[in-house]
């Protein structure tokens, strides 16, 4: 129970800082900051977009700010420049996300190790015939890791889903801001 246990926290413990890395510091309204800064790139205030994706340490604004400062106007060198950003800046949104479905799958497996080994006890302890009164302790530790199993892998899927989201809203940014510093027509699907 204390091996699943500590499995459970570090599982815990991970999805709190991704949470915070994915959810409370990549926190902009995506939709509001993309169309702010397509607005003054448009206009040609080039700079105070540039202020603007400065004043926070998102990924969104992130990228923004990468493209920005390269200050070429020249779509092959945007289009490097927006990509090998994401390189800098998508990881940082993944990182450690992988590592949750092997923990709640390592909790499932030491629960039923516990099972087992509870059942091999009170099976063996018990008169032939009559269920040892241990029998019924001896699922506890799969419960536990069928329990935190269920956090885990719930906790990684909104994460995963905000980190797709986030992703999203960068490869649509990189590309509107290029259109917008080469004076190409902004194409936004579904606005109207």
């Amino acid at each position: 129970m204390s091996l699943i246990l500590a499995v459970g926290l570090i599982a815990v413990a991970l999805m709190v800082e991704r949470w915070y890395i994915i959810v409370m510091r990549s926190r902009t309204n995506g939709r509001l900051f993309i169309e702010r800064v397509i607005q003054l790139v448009r206009g040609g205030k080039v700079d105070d977009a540039i202020k603007l994706c400065a004043s926070s340490s998102a990924a969104l604004p992130d990228m923004g700010l990468l493209i920005l400062r390269s200050r070429s106007r020249d779509e092959t060198d945007l289009r490097m420049v927006a990509e090998a950003a994401s390189l800098s800046v998508l990881p940082k949104l993944q990182r450690r996300l992988s590592y949750l479905p092997a923990l709640w799958r390592v909790v499932l497996l030491l629960g039923a190790l516990g099972l087992f080994a509870g059942l091999r006890t009170a099976l063996g302890a018990g008169d032939a015939g009559i269920a040892h009164p241990g029998f019924g302790r001896a699922f506890d530790p799969a419960v536990l890791a069928v329990a935190i199993a269920i956090v885990v892998d719930l906790g990684h899927a909104y994460l995963e889903s905000q980190a797709t989201r986030t992703t999203g809203e960068i490869h649509e940014f990189a590309a509107r801001l290029i259109n917008a510093l080469i004076d190409r027509p902004d194409v936004r699907l579904g606005h109207r």
